[in-house]
């Protein structure tokens, strides 16, 4: 159980912060998802008919794929209480055994990954472009000022990310709870003109529909699967709030808010059809329309901090995980460890969203690049879903396939519905997810190879205390610390100091750092100390794939355990690694300079591992790939 969720106190305080993070993309696409139905290049006519079977379609989709798929079934597969796909595939790899599905299910996560990721530049696009594009039907005079206004607010709204989850999360959950406030009133308004559309609760109008339609009602699904973005983000922040927080707010809020609105505009649609351009706003009074704008547009900076915060700790799974590089992470929260900020993923986040507002210019063009990566990340969560039935939760193989699979089917046919978008648009998630797949597989694949390199060129650890006790070298007071990737070798600082310098310090340490399969490791099972001859000791630092390596907390662990450390008379020694491209086998050479550049741009391991900067001595060697 995570740290959130065992704060049951707190559980009204959680409620609405997840109103504000989790569930504004889900929340702002009323303002889009309806509208798409009827226009664009596969736009259906507007007749009672189409209109009830679409909101079928629409509710049916939330409550299958919202509720009964992510809030029953696939936050249930979260890694003692953090999710996400990254969280979920590690999930999966602690328990499958070793054989072929193994890399599949690796690239199944990466690709999802990538998705996602690219799903967080595209929803601050889409929704805020969405909400300020509602002063159109104030008047066109507006018009000019709405890309303009967009771009301020998109870089005001990654601007205010440092702040944190938790600031971010008390400002914007009471406005959230307005939106939903509000839309519950607009579809109330719209449900009274036109009683009839509650027939739309029935999934028969929406059965009547696709047999009607056949083939031809393909396209249009594109845009009833823009009534789920956002989904995946819901599962990707579980960590920061918890389980029955996001519940909840679901069932309590978000759900019925939700039905009413998309009910709303579809019966204002069924009795003035001349509102077709824009049922949303077109639904609100005319004295309304303005105000309305300006909650839409709070409403749409709130749906992107969802996919924000998830791209956050997916980066942060990741690279625990070994699938990049490490980054500089910071903690802004002193008591949720879960809510964190990377500097470097928002600002490639911004530089995106600018790059796609200003490419694609406004929302109905962007829709065509929205769905096609949300429902292949859906279908790679579905893939990575049915193995965790599998091996962690202990199904048998049929029973996986007859509850998954009825998603996969759904999840599918919407994919090939969004597969017809390729060319509107839907090209942009696909070339980022592959761009940001081949990064992190290279990053994966380099390090394996290092380590075997390193391995293979290493010397036992056995062997080189045995070589210093036949001929021991000069002695000098106080602690070494060398830290190692490699539990059974000699660490290459340690030989290149030695070489050198010609001692030893009096208590030796290899130090290295183990990251688990869980997403946090108790305090009590921090350190694990072996004391070995002629004052050496091998000192092993276990974190979660969540938190953040400590050199802090591994010295307090180790001085519980009688080792302490006097931090001046204790040194630190690090080996920085030179990549070499060569023409060993293992990865092709353009793979090893992406693989060499990535190495010079992360991170330093002082001040990833918070080490004392002036306690620190640093011995460059090369390896070759």
């Amino acid at each position: 159980m995570s740290q959130p969720e065992a704060a049951r106190g707190r559980l009204p305080a959680l409620t609405l912060g997840a109103l504000g993070v989790v569930y504004g993309d889900i929340g702002t696409s009323p303002l889009y998802a309806l509208r798409e139905c009827f226009n664009g290049p596969y736009a259906v006519p507007d007749t009672h008919a189409n209109i009830l079977g679409l909101l079928s379609l629409i509710l049916w989709s939330l409550l299958l794929i919202v509720s009964v798929k992510y809030l029953v079934l696939v936050t249930r597969a979260n890694n003692r209480g953090e999710g996400g796909i990254m969280a979920l595939l590690a999930l999966v790899l602690s328990r499958l055994p070793a054989g072929r599905a193994r890399p599949v299910l690796i690239a199944a996560g990466g690709v999802g990954a990538g998705l996602l990721f690219g799903e967080g530049m595209l929803t601050p696009a889409i929704t805020v472009l969405s909400a300020i594009e509602g002063l159109e039907v104030v008047t066109p005079v507006f018009t000019p000022y709405v890309l303009p206004l967009a771009l301020g607010v998109i870089v005001g709204l990654f601007s205010f990310q440092r702040f944190g989850t938790a600031s971010v999360g008390t400002l914007f959950g009471p406005v959230t709870l307005v939106w939903f406030l509000v839309l519950g009133v607009l579809g109330c308004r719209g449900i009274l003109e036109e009683p009839g559309v509650l027939a739309a609760v029935n999934p028969l109008p929406g059965l009547r529909f696709l047999l009607a339609h056949g083939l031809h009602a393909l396209p249009v699904l594109g845009a009833v699967f823009l009534a789920v973005t956002g989904v995946e983000a819901l599962y990707a922040d579980m960590g920061h709030f918890g389980l029955r927080p996001i519940r909840t707010g679901w069932v309590g809020s978000v759900l019925p808010a939700l039905g009413l609105d998309y009910l709303g505009p579809g019966a204002w649609l069924m009795k003035f059809p001349e509102a077709v351009a824009n049922p949303f706003f077109n639904l609100a009074p005319s004295w309304a329309v303005i105000p309305l704008v300006g909650l839409a547009t709070a409403a749409a900076v709130i749906a992107s901090q969802a996919l924000i915060s998830g791209a956050y700790s997916l980066f942060k799974q990741a690279m625990q995980l070994g699938f990049v590089p490490r980054l500089n992470i910071l903690h802004t929260s002193s008591d949720m460890r879960g809510q964190i900020y990377i500097p470097l993923v928002n600002w490639t986040l911004l530089a995106g969203c600018l790059g796609l507002v200003l490419g694609f210019r406004s929302s109905a063009a962007l829709a065509g690049a929205y769905g096609l990566g949300v429902s292949l990340t859906l279908l790679m969560t579905s893939t990575l879903l049915a193995f965790a039935a599998r091996h962690v939760w202990g199904w048998p193989w049929w029973r996986g396939a007859a509850v998954i699979g009825v998603f996969v089917v759904i999840e599918g046919v919407f994919f090939a519905a969004n597969a017809l978008k390729f060319v509107l648009g839907g090209w942009f998630p696909l070339l980022l997810a592959a761009l940001l797949y081949l990064c992190m597989s290279t990053w994966h694949r380099g390090r394996a190879l290092v380590r075997e390199r390193e391995q293979a060129a290493a010397l036992p650890l056995g062997m080189f205390r045995d070589s210093m006790q036949r001929k021991p070298p000069g002695r000098v007071p106080g602690t070494a610390v060398f830290m190692t990737g490699n539990p059974d070798g000699t660490p290459g600082s340690l030989l290149h100091n030695l070489k050198h310098n010609k001692v030893l310090h009096e208590r030796t340490v290899i130090l290295r750092f183990a990251t688990a399969d869980a997403p946090y490791v108790n305090p009590e099972n921090r350190v694990q100390i072996e004391a070995l001859p002629a004052g050496f000791y091998r000192v092993t630092g276990f974190f979660g794939f969540m938190e953040q390596p400590d050199l802090h907390e591994v010295r307090r662990a180790c001085e519980e355990e009688g080792m302490k450390f006097e931090p001046m008379e204790t040194t630190f020694f690090l080996g920085r690694e030179t990549i070499l491209p060569s023409s060993k086998p293992g990865m092709a050479r353009w793979r090893q300079r992406l693989f060499a550049f990535m190495s010079r741009n992360s991170t330093q391991a002082m001040t990833f591992f918070q080490l004392p900067p002036n306690r620190v001595v640093e011995l460059g060697m090369q390896v070759e790939v």
